[in-house]
């Protein structure tokens, strides 16, 4: 075996790992115990700031990050963390009743938000589901072309015709999806599954609709789609 097909193997194999930023003994200690006996790394920070720098220096795959934190708040990390480190995916976590911080949080950039008290089964399905859905991206892919369009698959970026294009966090996943198995057909089950992530996803009506807003966006002729083929009967495969 090659020595870059080893490194790649290694990767793969690697432990995803979890940074936990949480002021509350209690909480950190059921949620490292959780998730290493799912077999996941677990690492912790206790305020804001030491969050904030671990994160940076350890590039883990995952955050988990409560939104009230001691010296900077879990929406400044949040904040910080995008625009130094956009890739990283964020599961924050709310008291309940701040909805508001909810909505901040998730327009900062937060991948998702789980609120307090909550259910280690949820919040474990939800990991999962991230991971799942962010693991699909190479580490040596960071860029992908494809007829006009450009795409930052870490910094969450589309360009068109040298214009930023207005997409959705959700169309970008589908999209990163698409391109990390172009060539293949996918099934709507499929890409629900993966996509969104959960047990109980929406219809895939949902899939359809998400297409074509896609294929507004990104192809020459959205009627004549070049790049996002449907598969009648099957789904779809991306071809470009």
């Amino acid at each position: 075996m090659k020595e870059h097909e080893k490194l790649k193997t290694a990767e793969a194999r690697r432990p995803a790992k979890i940074l936990v930023v949480e002021d509350e003994p209690n909480m950190v200690a059921g949620l490292r115990d959780n998730f290493e006996f799912e077999g996941y790394e677990v690492i912790t920070a206790r305020d804001g700031v030491d969050g904030l720098q671990r994160a940076l220096d350890e590039s883990p795959d995952l955050v988990v990050l409560d939104v009230m934190m001691p010296r900077l708040s879990g929406l400044e990390v949040c904040r910080q963390l995008r625009a130094k480190r956009a890739s990283i995916p964020i599961i924050m976590l709310t008291a309940r009743g701040q909805e508001v911080d909810k909505v901040v949080g998730l327009e900062l950039g937060a991948d998702d938000y789980v609120t307090k008290p909550f259910s280690i089964r949820e919040l474990l399905a939800r990991v999962k589901a991230i991971l799942r859905r962010t693991a699909v991206v190479p580490k040596d892919q960071d860029q992908h072309s494809f007829g006009d369009v450009e795409v930052d698959l870490q910094r969450c970026r589309v360009v068109r015709s040298g214009k930023a294009i207005d997409i959705s966090s959700t169309e970008f996943e589908l999209l990163k999806y698409f391109i990390c198995h172009s060539g293949e057909t996918l099934s709507r089950d499929r890409l629900l599954e993966d996509v969104w992530g959960y047990d109980n996803y929406p219809t895939t009506r949902t899939i359809d609709t998400h297409l074509v807003r896609l294929r507004q966006k990104l192809e020459p002729d959205p009627e004549q789609p070049q790049y996002f083929l449907t598969v009648h009967g099957t789904g779809y495969r991306f071809v470009g």
